[in-house]
């Protein structure tokens, strides 16, 4: 009887066994492949209002400088190495006025009021800048002048570039 007992046991866990191996769902597998290529975007919200000097110091021949914070920028980098910011214009201010740039930055070191008055070529204005977004950073220019440097109204194109 215990023998009759066993064997009754092993062919049910046979069938078991052969029944649960049948039931498995057919199947499929895909290998995908992927890459994040290098990513530098920067880009800016809006041109500044145009910066009028109207004041002045009777004697003095530095008129009283105005400026403007009112634009912003925001970059997105995924390279290994840190990024800077570099700045510049297409053609030198016109004498005795000059122009200030300064970009603030959560992921980089702002150079703080750097003059681009004459930088036709690239001039660092935030180094160091870590991988990731910075968004919707403050841009503050200053324009200054002297009352010899006559009556202008001219514009100039700042060429903000983000850079290894």
């Amino acid at each position: 009887m215990k023998r009759f007992l066993f064997v009754v046991s092993l062919l049910a866990l046979c069938l078991l066994l052969s029944q649960s191996s049948f039931a498995q769902p057919p199947t499929a597998t895909q290998t995908v492949s992927f890459v994040v290529n290098a990513v530098s975007k920067i880009s800016v919200d809006a041109d500044p209002p145009a910066l009028t000097i109207t004041e002045g110091t009777a004697g003095v021949d530095a008129l009283t400088a105005v400026g403007d914070s009112s634009t912003s920028y925001s970059i997105t980098h995924n390279n290994a190495a840190p990024l800077s910011i570099t700045a510049q214009i297409a053609s030198t201010m016109p004498s005795g006025v000059n122009l200030q740039i300064k970009l603030y930055s959560t992921k980089g070191t702002t150079s703080g009021h750097v003059d681009i008055s004459s930088a036709t070529t690239a001039v660092n204005v935030v180094t160091g800048i870590a991988r990731g977004a910075d968004a919707n950073q403050q841009i503050a220019y200053i324009l200054g002048a002297n009352a010899s440097a006559g009556t202008v109204s001219d514009s100039r194109v700042v060429t903000l570039t983000l850079t290894p």
